[in-house]
């Protein structure tokens, strides 16, 4: 599960925009990421070989249960991360920008306390509300 940050946000846009639209296609992925659709297709092709997505004959990409698995953790980090920054009073696009930096290396430890502080100070570290910013 030894994957790069690119191929992490990658992951996670496709289950991102499969929440908000149902499916997927590499346009979508390159509008959400802002970068090319050419760029898209190396990194599908990629992630296709390493077992985390799947591209059907009409372009539909999908997450495999180990992209899926890696999708949600990112996600979940981004959520949490967002959440404690906002908590701290830095501005909400702000704090969503600098959680897709921190979401891929923090360690799980640190993360696990994070989550841990949130429950204590009565939030919820599993809000949807942060996760659009990304």
């Amino acid at each position: 599960m030894n994957l790069h940050e690119s191929g992490e946000d990658y992951l996670e846009a496709v289950l991102k925009l499969r929440e908000e639209k149902g499916q997927v296609r590499s346009i979508d992925v390159a509008g959400a990421l802002h970068v090319t659709k050419p760029s898209v297709s190396v990194a599908m092709k990629k992630l296709r070989q390493a077992g985390h997505v799947t591209v059907d004959d009409a372009g539909l990409i999908s997450l495999t249960a180990q992209g899926e698995q890696i999708a949600q953790r990112i996600y979940e980090r981004h959520r949490v991360i967002t959440q404690m920054l906002v908590g701290l009073g830095v501005e909400e696009e702000t704090a969503a920008q600098e959680a897709c930096k921190i979401e891929h290396h923090i360690s799980d430890d640190t993360f696990e306390k994070m989550k841990a502080h949130l429950r204590r100070d009565g939030e919820s570290p599993s809000l949807h509300h942060f996760a659009q910013e990304k």
